[in-house]
């Protein structure tokens, strides 16, 4: 795997996180209601940056969780034989809640409805939207973000990788062929 190039930088990452969060904000006409979740593994760090910036803004807390959908992903059999499950950390009810699920790439969207039918197995919540850092093109699925970072024109065969500061060192996103 080849890097072909940077594709956002630090800067250009915190500044799609500030938009974003103005966008969820002046959507939602105001914060009252919403709780952002993360989808493991990047969408995490994602998420948390979000809320900080949001509560920045509006002067209140959202809060976040956390979300593996491994047991919900339609391709389980074909990754592994033996799955692992890293923990689902909700500690919020999301009935009635505007939940936000927040990922770092948008691709096929098949992660996004693993996601909704994990966050359906919770509770029932009032709406769900979608953030994405990135978002890629190539649906298999109809479903669209809410919230995007960034378009990114790719072909099925390239990468896009986000890497963040809490688990990377750096922030940046990179497209390899």
């Amino acid at each position: 795997m080849k890097e072909k190039a940077v594709i956002m930088d630090e800067q250009a990452m915190d500044r799609a996180i500030v938009r974003i969060s103005h966008e969820i904000v002046e959507k939602n006409k105001g914060v009252e209601g919403i709780a952002l979740i993360g989808i493991k593994t990047r969408g995490i760090p994602v998420a948390n940056r979000i809320a900080e910036t949001i509560e920045a803004i509006e002067g209140e807390h959202i809060p976040v969780g956390e979300l593996d959908i491994t047991l919900y992903r339609d391709d389980l059999s074909k990754k592994s034989d033996t799955a692992v499950v890293n923990c689902t950390r909700v500690e919020f009810d999301i009935t009635g809640r505007t939940i936000i699920l927040v990922d770092d790439v948008l691709f096929t969207g098949r992660t996004a409805r693993a996601a909704m039918d994990a966050i359906m197995d919770m509770g029932r919540p009032k709406m769900i939207q979608l953030a994405t850092l990135i978002d890629r093109g190539h649906r298999e699925l109809p479903i669209r973000a809410d919230y995007v970072g960034k378009n990114v024109p790719s072909s099925r065969s390239e990468i896009i990788k986000v890497s963040v500061s809490e688990m990377d060192g750096d922030s940046f996103v990179s497209i390899y062929e």
